[in-house]
């Protein structure tokens, strides 16, 4: 299998590349953090041209011999018309297995990002998903301010440092499930994971459990 990755920052292909070395897939990645960049700071830049760019950058993935597009950005995801698109490669979006997992929860929930850009779409998606399935969702969102505009300037590290500081901060007084929303935020929370025994949901993880069980 031939899995076309797009995402909207660098730092994310690591990621994918972690959680699927061990399936038998081969994986081509397509990044473009201009898109996102506009979206988050340029005023002038319309919903109607995000969309836009974003049907660009499918149709061009999808004459790249693959037999699948993962879309690993929520605001990419949030801002697709499949109405627009006119292949029939399948389309596989990040945003789903984790949404999956959250609907699984019957109790209180926090959901935490850095990009105050991705909030809006990526909540408007999970509550669409959550009456498809018929759930109620107890959520409480939170942006970790201050944050995401050093991932986008490449201080990665500071970005993860942050995180977790801010998430070492809740987790003890927290009754709450706690999830970071974002790709970029999983390495953060594997390292609170590992500190403290406690799992923190992430879409990376619903993915590889999402992909290993239509595999197999």
């Amino acid at each position: 299998m031939k899995l076309a990755c797009l995402h909207a920052h660098h730092s994310n292909t690591e990621y994918i590349e972690s959680a699927l070395s061990h399936y038998k897939i081969e994986l081509m990645h397509f990044v473009d953090p201009g898109l996102m960049n506009r979206v988050t700071y340029d005023e002038n830049f319309q919903p109607i041209d995000a969309r836009m760019k974003v049907k660009e950058q499918m149709e061009w993935i999808a004459q790249s011999n693959v037999d699948a597009i993962l879309i690993t950005c929520t605001n990419y995801i949030a801002l697709l018309n499949e109405e627009d698109i006119s292949f029939s490669i399948p389309i596989i979006k990040m945003d789903e297995p984790f949404f999956e997992v959250i609907c699984q929860l019957d109790k209180p929930q926090v959901i935490l990002f850095t990009n105050p850009a991705t909030v809006e779409g990526t909540m408007n998606r999970l509550k669409d998903y959550a009456k498809a399935k018929q759930k109620t969702l107890d959520i409480e969102v939170i942006v970790i301010e201050g944050t995401f505009d050093l991932l986008m300037q490449g201080l990665n590290d500071e970005y993860n440092r942050l995180i977790c500081n801010y998430m070492r901060k809740i987790i003890h007084d927290e009754k709450k499930e706690i999830s970071v929303a974002q790709l970029s935020m999983v390495k953060a929370a594997k390292q609170i994971e590992r500190e403290i025994s406690k799992t923190i949901i992430n879409p990376m993880d619903a993915l590889s459990s999402s992909i290993l069980k239509s595999i197999t």
